[in-house]
This record gives C-alpha cells, structure tokens and sequence, in this order.
C-alpha cells in the first residue's frame, strides 16, 4: 500500500457527514469498520466507544480541507500538523509478498499500525496521508465540493489544478443550476428592456 493511498482514509471520514442536510452517517460499528477498507485486521479493533471519537478527528479532517478550501494553506497545515503531533505514525518498508518480473519482492513504504484503538490508528494514517498529498502536490489540492448544499471533501488530481466538485454528479447538478439562472437573468433583462422601450413611447404616438 502506497502513502498516497492513505489520503483517502481522510476522505472517506470527512464525507461520512452532510453538515449542509444535518446527516451523520456514523451511526454504527459496522459504518466504520467499512472506512478501513480492505485494511479488515484494523477494522476488527473497532468498538462502539470509536464512534464518539471518531466524529472528533472527522472534525478536525475537515477543518484541514476547509481551510485549503479557503486559501489559507498556512491554517490548513498548521491544523494537519497538530494531528500529525498527536497521532504519530511508524512507517516501514513492506513488500506484501508482492514480487516484480524477476522474482523480487516490490518494495514500498507501509504506514505501520501500533495504535492503542482503532480511532487512534484511522487518524495516523488519514494524517499522514494528507501531509504526504499535500507535500507533494499542494495544499490547492483539498478542497470542498462547490455544488451547494453538498461540501463533500475531495483531492483534486487533475492536471490543470481545476477541479471544484466531489463528483461528476455535483458538477452537472452546479452547471444545470448556472445554466438556469442565466436564463432567468437573460428572461429578466429582456422583460426590463421591453418596459422602458414602452415607456419611452408619448401618449400620443401610440
């Protein structure tokens, strides 16, 4: 497993909630062994005291995306790095019994999980994986979904540094939207138009 593979964790937490439509879809153990993903030897360390802590560090994940969102990458990273402070992590190098065309094992980095619970090991690696997308391809590239009301997290790895929505659902959802409103706007100018061009007509030349 590759470090930026852990940036997901952080994405899959953050959207877990709807702050916008007042939905929490933290609601069971179940719903957060699921974030692990195929990370299951973690996920079976999930208990029913995870879930009030886990709301916490979700918290705290978007803070870190909201500020990127925002432009203050300074903010962003300071609040990351006290997270990093906090939930330390202990990489290794790992091969997974994976071997390449020559029969050699393919090494990587592999973020060790010593945690005491589970919450505690799901926000070392979300930490991590952030700091190491951010490091290397800025922190411009958190962001929080621009299709009210949702404000899903995402990682934006586009070429040209332009996305602005979590999905391809949301962006056509934003450009029905725009699209609309300017119609209205073209419907609103023209009726505008055709009132003053009456007004200007005298009594008598009707």
């Amino acid at each position: 497993m590759e470090l930026a593979h852990y940036s997901d964790f952080a994405v899959r937490l953050v959207n877990t909630e709807e702050p916008a439509r007042n939905k929490d879809a933290l609601t069971s153990v179940e719903v957060l062994r699921e974030l692990f993903g195929p990370a299951t030897q973690m996920a079976r360390r999930v208990t029913e005291a995870d879930l009030p802590r886990f709301r916490t560090v979700r918290a705290r994940l978007r803070a870190v995306f909201a500020a990127a969102d925002e432009g203050d990458h300074t903010g962003a990273v300071d609040l990351l790095n006290s997270l990093l402070l906090e939930f330390p992590v202990s990489p290794q190098i790992s091969g997974h019994d994976t071997l390449d065309e020559e029969g050699r094992p393919r090494w990587h980095m592999h973020l060790a999980d010593h945690s005491s619970n589970a919450t505690t090991g799901y926000a070392a690696i979300s930490a991590m994986g952030l700091a190491f997308h951010l490091t290397e391809f800025g922190a411009d590239r958190l962001g929080l979904c621009q299709a009210p009301p949702c404000r899903n997290a995402y990682l934006d790895t586009s070429t040209n540094r332009s996305r602005r929505y979590c999905s391809d659902r949301c962006a056509t959802r934003a450009n029905v939207a725009a699209y609309r409103a300017r119609k209205r706007l073209e419907a609103e100018r023209t009726g505008l138009t055709e009132d003053t061009s009456q007004e200007s007509i005298t009594p008598g030349e009707r």
